[in-house]
């Protein structure tokens, strides 16, 4: 469904964990961000962007390879695909994949399209990459942390910040890849908030903001936690670990996996 729109934007976020697909409008292209989750909403994302087309150029962006953002990949044929350099060379293309086939197994889903790994016409290689597509300007920067092949997008003069899976509203860090790249990370987005003039940022899951202060708030928060938790795995603090896990939104198993995940890889980096 849609969360947000405006002249330029409009934002769907699939039933299943608030995940976010995003459709940018200009005078020269469309550009999809992260097509997701089920059937139906892919069909609707396809057909809204059938609607606003035109004679514009379709772009596809992807701000990671985590196999939810990827899923609705091959329900736009003949978009131009834009990644970064790591996400081209996934070590890991064809468990992603797998992931996609089990789910839909698992929830006897069919999809109107084939589930492939996204082939990139556009690949980010270096940080504050830039691409100018008419009057519009992309710059992307590097966020590994949650995973290895993540990417920030600016969208100016429009002031859209694409986060993938950082700075969510409720979210707090999952750790897939590396604890002192995801503090990196937040220093990257804070040198953003500070050097661009950002007037709605777009997580990968939960709610779209127009406000700078509750930027700040998403941004403080992710750091202040990872920071706490980083503290705790090295003091080998059991009792402030496990109240750090509590404090994820909708604590479930899963929220438990990844918890554990985020201290396996704390303790492997920092030595414990």
């Amino acid at each position: 469904m849609i969360i947000y729109q405006n002249e330029h934007t409009t934002v769907f976020q699939s039933a299943l964990y608030q995940t976010t697909s995003t459709v940018v409008l200009t005078k020269e292209m469309v550009l999809i961000v992260d097509p997701n989750w089920l059937p139906n909403e892919v069909d609707e994302i396809r057909s809204y962007v059938d609607s606003v087309k035109g004679d514009r150029d379709l772009y596809l962006l992807f701000t990671h390879g985590d196999f939810d953002h990827i899923i609705g990949y091959k329900a736009f044929p003949g978009a131009k695909t834009i990644g970064s350099y790591e996400l081209s060379c996934h070590p890991k293309k064809d468990y992603k994949i797998s992931l996609i086939q089990e789910f839909d197994r698992k929830h006897y889903i069919h999809r109107k399209y084939p589930v492939e790994f996204p082939v990139l016409d556009i690949i980010i290689s270096k940080d504050a990459e830039e691409l100018r597509i008419g009057d519009t300007l992309l710059t992307f920067y590097k966020s590994p942390g949650h995973t290895p092949d993540g990417l920030f997008t600016i969208i100016e003069p429009l002031g859209i910040w694409i986060t993938g899976d950082y700075l969510s509203d409720f979210e707090l860090p999952f750790i897939y890849h590396s604890a002192r790249a995801y503090k990196e990370t937040m220093n990257t987005a804070s040198q953003i908030l500070d050097q661009h003039n950002i007037e709605l940022q777009i997580p990968g899951h939960g709610q779209v903001t127009i406000d700078t202060a509750e930027m700040k708030r998403r941004l403080d928060m992710s750091s202040d936690h990872l920071e706490r938790l980083i503290n705790a795995v090295i003091a080998k603090d059991e009792s402030a670990i496990a109240a750090l896990g509590d404090e994820h939104a909708f604590k479930s198993s899963f929220t438990e996996e990844c918890h554990k995940e985020n201290i396996r890889i704390i303790a492997q980096e920092y030595s414990i």
